[in-house]
């Protein structure tokens, strides 16, 4: 059993754990201040899913088996219960895993993403990706010139070559397996979260300049998270923790110390 590979701050803090899980492409690393504010007042994990960041590589990547990573990760770490975040993709997860084992998680926090299918839309950046050649390609500057063939904009390049490392070889390679990223796409984001409820507090957080929470999508998430409420953060689009970190993680904070739903 491999268990996936995490930060934690604030272990010395008693209370709840905070899972935190990050989206496609990301890794932990993402939400280090995040980890850092919210660590003096509980302990945060933040973690790597597989296929991502430090994570292992695996051929399979469906919302099941990201949730049975989570239950690895818990028994590894003698965690009984914990609240969970989960941004863009890592809400799959985390949806996931709070309707199949719902006495295992606190709160629920669900950052920029629905339980609905998506249809595809990261084709442009797959095609990005899988132009590099690192064979060919000797310095960072270089694959942000040919993501850049791909990719207009600026941040969404800085946040990709986040991912890029040296190997043994001295070649440059990518941290997450952008093989079974490609192969199993639809599995994870062309398809909705499994059909089951979760009665537990939920928080949904939208960003404001994103449409991947619309007003339509509010029936679909009622039904399988009837004790959930939606916030929408002013100021950022689908990236929300790093757009708007203030106002994201006051509304965090809030959620979790039962300042927040009534």
């Amino acid at each position: 059993m491999q268990i996936l590979h995490s930060k934690i701050y604030g272990q010395e803090k008693s209370g709840t754990p905070l899972l935190v899980f990050h989206g496609l492409f990301g890794m932990l690393d993402n939400w280090g201040s995040f980890g850092k504010e919210m660590g003096e007042l509980f302990p945060v994990h933040l973690i790597d899913l597989r296929n991502h960041g430090k994570s292992f590589h695996s051929e399979e990547m469906s919302h099941d088996d990201l949730a049975h990573d989570i239950t690895h990760y818990m028994e590894h770490y003698g965690i009984a219960k914990a609240n969970l975040l989960g941004h863009s993709l890592g809400g799959k997860a985390v949806m996931q895993f709070a309707i199949k084992y719902p006495l295992k998680v606190e709160k629920l926090i669900v950052v920029d993403i629905g339980p609905k299918a998506y249809p595809p839309h990261h084709q442009g950046i797959m095609k990005a990706l899988e132009s590099v050649d690192f064979e060919k390609v000797n310095s960072r500057q270089e694959v942000e010139e040919l993501l850049h063939q791909f990719i207009p904009e600026k941040s969404v390049i800085q946040f990709l070559t986040k991912n890029l490392y040296w190997k043994d070889d001295k070649k440059l390679d990518w941290r997450f397996n952008l093989k079974t990223l490609s192969e199993k796409y639809s599995e994870f984001v062309s398809n909705a979260i499994k059909y089951g409820v979760f009665t537990g507090e939920t928080l949904f957080v939208a960003g404001a300049k994103s449409n991947y929470i619309l007003p339509q999508d509010e029936f679909q998430i009622k039904q399988q998270f009837p004790n959930s409420s939606i916030v929408t953060i002013k100021n950022a689009g689908h990236w929300v923790q790093a757009e708007n970190p203030k106002d994201f993680n006051e509304v965090v904070k809030d959620f979790i110390m039962h300042k927040f739903l009534s």
